[in-house]
């Protein structure tokens, strides 16, 4: 079956033990496939370029302009966003291929709903809890935000959005350790939004962050359907959580005052 007339793009840095599913998946589907790598060293460059990506360097901006950079060097103006550890299943390639059957699709924008599979399960648990961002568009009419610690499609005047049945599967967890790595990483970039954006978090949120976000997770998010690991996984979230308001207050109350 011939490709789609659509580009594919993933921004990666060190994700050669997850990229390959998540660029294998989709050789079929588009004939433009973008691969935007940050200083990997472990050979993610080598490996998306051995499974036919185009392979950009960009120093990291952080998460919404590297994906607007990315876009911006996708060749054709309809394009999908993929994590790298982000996998098309063959139903929704093929509901993806049902939004161009007639030429030029009814919407500008489409969403996807993103679906986690935790270590040990094979497809997303049936209850599991799904974000369902816009992912297929049109980068000549909607962009990504340039937020640094933000990455959703800013849609254009007029642009309507779709949505695609299907589902994305997504590997987000290696493991705990990994997991707990990567939040305290991104709390600090959120710490550091919130200091360029001015805004100030009272205090008293140091008390209330944690259980309340442990149970936003646990709860809302539906981890308590994994059992145990479910509750651990909501844990790291809590603590991540936490940690982003207690850097905040941290730099508040121990950067240095200038004379007034």
């Amino acid at each position: 079956m011939a490709p789609l007339p659509i580009s594919v793009f993933i921004i990666v840095k060190n994700e050669a033990d997850r990229l390959g599913a998540s660029l294998a998946a989709v050789r079929d589907l588009a004939d433009d496939i973008v691969v935007v790598d940050s200083g990997s060293t472990d050979g993610t460059q080598a490996l998306a370029a051995s499974l036919g990506a185009r392979v950009i360097h960009n120093d990291w901006p952080g998460y919404g302009r590297q994906k607007r950079f990315a876009e911006g060097q996708c060749r054709h103006d309809w394009v999908l966003n993929l994590d790298a550890d982000e996998v098309v299943p063959p139903d929704l390639a093929e509901q993806i291929r049902a939004v161009f059957a007639n030429g030029e699709p009814a919407h500008a924008a489409w969403s996807i709903a993103i679906a986690e599979i935790f270590p040990g399960e094979t497809r997303p648990h049936p209850w599991a809890y799904v974000l369902t961002p816009v992912r297929l568009y049109r980068r000549d009419l909607s962009t990504y935000s340039t937020s640094p610690v933000h990455d959703r499609v800013v849609l254009g005047p007029n642009v309507t959005v779709g949505q695609i049945k299907g589902r994305i599967h997504h590997f987000s967890v290696r493991s705990l350790g990994d997991q707990l790595d990567k939040l305290n990483r991104y709390s600090d970039q959120q710490a550091d939004d919130l200091d360029a954006r001015g805004v100030t978090i009272p205090a008293w949120r140091l008390y209330v962050e944690l259980p309340g976000n442990f149970l936003k997770a646990y709860l809302g998010r539906r981890h308590f359907v994994r059992g145990a690991y479910g509750f651990l996984t909501a844990m790291n979230y809590a603590i991540s959580r936490h940690l982003r308001v207690a850097k905040h207050y941290e730099r508040r109350v121990t950067t240095p005052r200038r004379p007034g």
